[in-house]
């Protein structure tokens, strides 16, 4: 499932440039999806100033399907049907 738009918006929920901690704060359901991603980053200092793109790079992850990930868990968390 390639979620890339907010119905309506136009624009990504989550986008790379995004901090970790802003994401966590805004969608506490993500946490599981950087975990799954291997980024226990969620409790680490650098996720109050790393952007998304940077702890992916960092620890080699795809961004694109990590940011997919992330806005697909939003979207099933807000419509349980999906």
């Amino acid at each position: 499932m390639k979620v890339s738009k907010v119905k309506g918006q136009g624009e990504r929920m989550i986008e790379k440039k995004m901090t970790i901690e802003e994401v966590v704060k805004k969608y506490p359901a993500t946490i599981r999806v950087f975990e799954e991603f291997g980024l226990g980053c969620v409790g680490c200092q650098a996720a109050l100033f790393e952007n998304i793109q940077q702890g992916a790079e960092i620890h080699g992850i795809d961004v694109e399907a990590l940011i997919e990930s992330l806005n697909g868990i939003i979207l099933k968390v807000s419509d349980p049907c999906r």
